[in-house]
């Protein structure tokens, strides 16, 4: 449970440097000042002097002269640094509220002991609370708020005989006073840990009528909340939070706020016990003290969108789950190929090949029946095209011409290029590269992803890379803005139960000692993705094939493979081969796709290229 109100942020260490004027910079896991803000000693002088933890919020000075040290709430106290409302009003009470001490502890009145009886609340209980009524108008009834001391502090009114046609309130506060909870002078955190929270004062004492010891009740209602700074220090006494707030439209008043703001355990009162009563009192009235202890008694932990009891996940085999193949059968065999749901990094130096293994991916899940995206921030959309048609064609119907200059061309032979075409139409897109800048509507490349796979049920993607795609969706904090952008790319994959390969670069170029944390940007990178592979040379000359591709992390399976898989590369057909010289695979173009074949297509153009 934490005992203070507030929560470090590392960008409050932030804040706090720019408001001060000091240049600061992270090193680590601290923010490094230039100057101390206490002793104004100089960074460059002195070194190390003063620093923030980015994760504890904890600084101090090393100056032996200085020596400051503390926390955000200390640098807050001392430099006049805003925190938030609660946390100033915490720290610094800016309002002066009036003196209620000076009343003492009233009497309670025969008028308010009758209405309160009316209510189900003996004389007891309303005598031990010191209920009352004003002294020249006995239809007025006093709730008196006591604090831990038993001093005076806020004081609520109720008009016993409301009527709504004739009156403007029901309830009302006495003006400038301190806004704290209702019986908390009767409460005793070391007897019992658990406090009780209603929305009304009749209700909170409906509790104690019930005999429920650390009954409190909020000063001003259910949108209220000026009483947390006061209360701050009585709630850090409790290790349990019961809210039994008012059952209004299916919700319980005060229980969204308090599992915020309340740092123990929060539980509120079942549904099903407030039975057809809108509060504690009215059960109370209805049911009697039994169905108040009960509803108390069965309250439940506070559910949270994030957690869930393991019991009720789904069971899943990774056999039965849905996944195509790499292609590469010993890729295969360590990761029981590509699962959907899973982001997968593709790192390794540029110029090897990373881009063409992550298009031969892309062939292999179209030739599996896998709607696929591509996003190629490294080739023009018409380049990405030829190389994917050359994998898919294969080096048997690719012709090589020898240019007057002696470099030599590729291209997919011309009783190819149609069936190949016809083979990935509607099952293979690509970012339009040709949008010029602000005819888009603002679309994000995630915007633009999702619809892929929404609108064109795409189940496959590819992004080249990181850093390009990175282009229209970055902020100041770059870093910060990669891990949201991987993160989201994470999540889609989970949401939609799709693949994506994200070819990220490396920060380092000797990749035979390499580890996940040497992809370039943000060390989320890779700690987000399911699987990392890394695509690179060879270790040793002597080493089989042109390069090699190492699982580095499978978060599947477990498995990883540093030793890597030998891959041979043909350059006129682009394919990438597990065994050397063996590159004449078939895609289902050459066989049989969608029920069509290729030697009984209908072409539809003669023999000599003119329209037939």
């Amino acid at each position: 449970m934490r005992t203070h109100i507030y929560e470090f942020n590392p960008d409050d260490a932030m804040r706090f440097a720019y408001e001060q004027g000091i240049n600061a910079k992270r090193q680590g896991n601290e923010l490094m000042f230039n100057i101390c803000p206490y002793c104004h000693g100089n960074f460059s002088k002195d070194k190390k002097t003063f620093a923030i933890n980015l994760k504890t919020g904890a600084f101090n000075c090393k100056r032996a002269s200085c020596g400051a040290k503390g926390n955000m709430i200390t640098l807050a106290r001392d430099f006049n640094f805003s925190l938030g409302r609660d946390v100033d009003e915490y720290i610094n009470p800016s309002s002066r509220y009036k003196n209620m001490r000076k009343y003492g502890r009233p009497k309670s009145k025969p008028a308010a002991v009758a209405y309160m009886e009316s209510r189900g609340i003996s004389r007891e209980v309303t005598e031990s609370y010191a209920l009352t009524t004003q002294r020249d108008r006995d239809n007025i009834l006093v709730f008196p708020f006591f604090d831990e001391s038993g001093d005076m502090q806020f004081a609520k009114y109720r008009k016993m005989d409301f009527n709504p046609q004739t009156d403007n309130s029901k309830e009302w506060c006495e003006a400038n006073c301190k806004p704290i909870l209702f019986g908390m002078d009767k409460c005793d955190p070391e007897a019992c840990d658990t406090l009780v929270m209603t929305e009304g004062q009749i209700d909170s004492l409906s509790c104690a009528e019930a005999g429920i010891p650390n009954a409190v009740s909020v000063p001003t209602g259910k949108n209220g909340f000026t009483w947390v700074p006061h209360c701050w220090d009585f709630l850090s006494k409790f290790k349990t939070l019961i809210v039994f707030g008012d059952y209004e439209r299916k919700e319980i008043t005060l229980l969204a706020e308090m599992k915020e703001r309340f740092h123990g355990i929060v539980k509120h009162v079942r549904p099903e016990d407030y039975k057809d009563c809108k509060d504690a009192n009215e059960i109370l009235r209805k049911y009697g003290k039994q169905a108040v202890c009960d509803a108390i008694t069965n309250a439940v932990i506070a559910s949270n969108s994030h957690i869930k009891g393991l019991e009720t996940v789904r069971r899943r085999n990774l056999s039965e789950m849905e996944s195509f193949s790499s292609g590469i059968s010993q890729l295969d065999n360590y990761t029981g190929g590509f699962y959907f749901g899973q982001l997968i990094v593709l790192t390794g130096e540029r110029g090897k090949g990373k881009s063409t293994l992550g298009s031969q991916f892309i062939a292999e899940a179209v030739n599996q029946g896998f709607p696929s995206f591509c996003y190629s921030g490294e080739l023009p959309d018409w380049c990405f095209r030829d190389w994917f048609e050359r994998q898919v064609a294969g080096a048997n119907h690719v012709t090589a011409r020898r240019q007057p200059n002696g470099f030599i061309v590729y291209s997919v032979d011309t009783d190819a290029v149609w069936p190949v075409q016809q083979w990935y139409t509607g099952r293979c897109y690509i970012y339009d590269d040709s949008i010029i800048e602000g005819d888009d509507e603002g679309e994000s490349l995630i915007q633009t992803i999702r619809k892929a796979i929404v609108q064109y049920g795409c189940r496959v993607l590819l992004l080249d890379n990181l850093m390009t795609a990175m282009q229209d969706d970055t902020a100041n904090d770059f870093y910060r803005q990669q891990s949201v952008f991987v993160r989201e790319l994470a999540t889609m994959a989970r949401k939609y139960n799709v693949c994506i390969f994200l070819v990220a670069h490396p920060r380092k170029s000797n990749l035979n000692e390499f580890r996940n944390d040497d992809v370039s940007g943000s060390g989320n990178i890779t700690n987000l993705a399911s699987m990392v592979l890394q695509y690179g040379d060879p270790r040793d000359e002597n080493d089989p094939g042109d390069r090699i591709l190492r699982v580095t992390k499978d978060r599947l399976t477990g498995y990883t493979n540093y030793k890597g898989i030998p891959l041979w590369f043909q350059e006129s057909s682009k394919r990438i081969s597990e065994t050397e010289n063996e590159f004449n695979w078939m895609y289902s173009w050459e066989t049989d796709a969608d029920g069509f074949r290729t030697d009984d297509m209908e072409i539809p153009f003669g023999e000599d290229g003119t329209d037939g």
